[in-house]
């Protein structure tokens, strides 16, 4: 990076940009890192916003088509990771230059991405930010328009929150709108990430949009919607898998075998579904699973799992067998005992069996 910055700015204080930016990086996670890398670059570029970013742009690699950009620091520019320490020095100090700093972070984004900090900007003036990414919905290059539904998604994990478009969605849907059907799957899968962001406050309105965007929809955009009403498909929301095409269950019950009653933390539950269809047309299932965890104090903690989805026939029976890991992960403190197992069809509970955990 400092070679990079030294030659699009020969004043430029490589060593000691280095040596500050570089000290005890080892110790610190990666946001850590990022800020200190982008606190230190901030100190040595000049005083004036704009001159500092026109350097920065001057340091970047050329336009990457990549749906994802692992070239990272070359003699072409700069692209990659080393984006996220620019992007977040314009989230920081570009507030006084509110437009000039949106388009930075436009050229940003082609290289890696600019979806932490362009919510900055949105977050700051929303009316004016959208007013700029509108016209960003037509962009050539696929980064620029993704970060149109990534920008604005309202709960955007590890970044500030957009209240803004918790209350009022109509903006939002209206930039989804025009990028519903956008010929790059890495946009439209920002589509869908952002309508089930909006589910998690509006899951009557998500379904809504499901049912009208599924009218004439393209294999593409079916994809598109299904992906983006995953959550409310886990918890059973009538009117979205009402909108999807899903109805409550004609089913009944073959067997539910725990085929590992007994699992030895590090290994796996084991279990086999068997089930035949009582409608007299053919349906479609979703077949999900939802593990009941033993909390410290005794209690249960619910997770659902995706599973299957199958297109049942009148009278047909269907078998199937999962293997569920338990072992450690990050995100999970597993406790022994009895634990249970929840089947869900189309969103509703029907059957469950009991198993234990020994550590």
């Amino acid at each position: 990076m400092g070679g990079c910055l030294q030659q699009a700015w020969p004043r430029f204080d490589r060593a000691g940009f280095v040596s500050s930016a570089a000290m005890n990086l080892h110790s610190l996670e990666l946001k850590q890192r990022c800020s200190q890398i982008s606190d230190v670059l901030a100190e040595h570029l000049p005083n004036s916003f704009e001159r500092s970013t026109t350097i920065l742009l001057q340091t970047l690699a050329p336009e990457n088509e990549c749906e994802v950009v692992t070239e990272g620091v070359g003699s072409h520019g700069l692209a990659g990771w080393a984006i996220m320490l620019m992007t977040e020095l314009v989230g920081r100090h570009g507030k006084e230059n509110f437009e000039l700093s949106m388009s930075v972070l436009k050229e940003m984004t082609k290289r890696f991405s600019s979806e932490f900090d362009v919510r900055v900007f949105v977050n700051d003036d929303p009316k004016r930010a959208l007013s700029i990414m509108k016209s960003w919905v037509r962009n050539p290059n696929r980064h620029v328009r993704r970060l149109v539904s990534e920008g604005t998604r309202p709960r955007f994990p590890w970044a500030i929150q957009l209240p803004v478009f918790v209350e009022d969605l109509a903006p939002v849907l209206s930039l989804l709108e025009k990028l519903k059907d956008d010929e790059e799957e890495y946009v439209r899968r920002s589509v869908a990430n952002n309508l089930n962001d909006i589910a998690k406050d509006h899951p009557d309105v998500v379904a809504q949009v499901a049912r009208d965007w599924l009218k004439a929809a393209s294999a593409e955009r079916k994809k598109l919607v299904h992906h983006g009403c995953r959550t409310l498909i886990k918890q059973g929301h009538k009117k979205t898998l009402s909108a999807l095409g899903y109805r409550a269950p004609a089913v009944k019950l073959k067997y539910l075998n725990i085929l590992s009653p007994q699992v030895v933390f590090g290994d796996a539950l084991l279990f086999e579904l068997s089930l035949i269809s009582t409608s007299k047309r053919s349906q479609p299932l979703i077949i999900d699973y939802a593990i009941h965890h033993r909390k410290a104090n005794g209690g249960f903690t619910r997770k659902i799992f995706k599973w299957k989805v199958v297109q049942l026939e009148s009278q047909q029976l269907l078998t199937v067998k999962r293997k569920h890991s338990i072992r450690k992960i990050t995100t999970r403190v597993y406790y022994p005992g009895g634990h249970r197992l929840e089947i869900l069809v189309n969103g509703v509970s029907l059957y469950t069996g009991d198993f234990a955990v020994v550590m």
